[in-house]
């Protein structure tokens, strides 16, 4: 299945069904007066988010999405049927933006099962029989109900992970999440093997969470090098970060400051996220090496340094441990105001 987190569509409401003008015609009935029944109510345009979803590409193929429209009133003061509404299924986790400069959030859909009613459709138009009156005893007039609403929007999914892996191409990340979940990520000795985001589910000391891994950063992603940094949207909301390092860099202090600035360029409260520094591929070094490089990293990060390798095990225990901590469990208070710093993004 292809990915795709951002998708531009258009929507419409229906509109609502016209009034009819209808007089009764009974025979033997000598003052028959109007009975034209009034339209129906146009179908609304409704947002749900699914489980099972985890990407928009079927909005690559259909971009029109347009709801019924009420049907016209009849004689014998009978209503017109109601448009039925158009449910747009979309992955938890979706944002519906305005296509406009500042790209205003609309709605957020975080939860399974989440209904919004994003456009309302339009009501019917009054029959004839509604504007009957002790003056106006045979009205020919009638309403043709509203007209519908409409609008270009963009779609964006930002994946809910509880924790999330950031580091240079090749630090091992994919290896990692592969390690502890079964994401089977693709895994190669080249640089920018994972062109997705990845989430898997790690089951640790009787706790589960879901852990994102997004492709690697390079110094200018925020400027477009590499993939750039679309990607980082889907660990927005991820409560810790774990980031890897590359044992057999030249400089490990300076990978970590790559990352660090490229998270700051973003925005979104990024670089101010819990962080777990992990040292990985120690599988390569011996114990001195390892040693001084986990103190240099430690001085450039001000944070514990955890040596690891994903590809043997060693260490993963303990850092899903500082994960944990860092993730609040099912039956802990969380303290979320629902508020999120606002994110400068393009479609582009």
């Amino acid at each position: 299945m292809h990915f795709l987190d951002q998708a531009k569509i258009f929507v419409r409401s229906g509109s609502g069904g016209p009034g009819a003008v209808s007089f009764r015609r009974e025979k033997f009935i000598e003052y028959g007066g109007p009975d034209g029944g009034n339209g129906g109510k146009g179908g609304d345009i409704v947002f749900e988010a699914v489980a099972g979803l985890n990407t928009l590409i079927d909005f690559r193929y259909t971009q029109h999405f347009r709801a019924p429209r009420g049907q016209g009133g009849s004689g014998s003061n009978r209503t017109g049927g109601g448009g039925d509404d158009l449910v747009i299924k979309v992955p938890v986790g979706t944002q519906i933006l305005a296509d406009d400069d500042e790209r205003t959030l609309l709605a957020d859909l975080t939860k399974v099962g989440e209904q919004i009613v994003f456009l309302r459709g339009g009501d019917g138009g009054r029959g004839n029989a509604s504007y009957k009156t002790s003056t106006n005893r045979a009205p020919r007039q009638h309403g043709t109900g509203w007209p519908s609403e409409e609008a270009w929007v963009w779609l964006r999914l930002k994946l809910l992970a509880d924790a999330g892996l950031v580091g240079l191409p090749n630090a091992g990340k994919s290896t990692f999440i592969n390690q502890v979940t079964n994401a089977q990520a693709k895994v190669g000795e080249y640089a920018f093997t994972t062109t997705r985001p990845q989430l898997g589910v790690v089951r640790h000391k009787s706790r589960e969470f879901v852990l994102a891994d997004i492709p690697g950063l390079i110094e200018g992603a925020a400027d477009g090098a590499g993939i750039g940094d679309r990607f980082l949207g889907h660990i927005e909301r991820c409560r810790v970060l774990l980031h890897l390092i590359d044992a057999n860099d030249a400089d490990v202090a300076e990978s970590y400051r790559i990352v660090r600035e490229e998270l700051s360029a973003y925005g979104g409260g990024l670089d101010e996220k819990p962080v777990v520094v992990a040292l990985n591929k120690i599988d390569t070094l011996d114990d001195e090496l390892i040693e001084a490089l986990s103190a240099e990293l430690e001085d450039a990060s001000g944070a514990e340094v955890i040596p690891i390798s994903g590809v043997s095990g060693t260490g993963v225990d303990w850092v899903l441990d500082k994960l944990l901590e860092a993730i609040p469990s099912a039956d802990s208070p969380v303290d979320d105001d629902g508020e999120e710093d606002a994110v400068e993004w393009s479609p582009l």
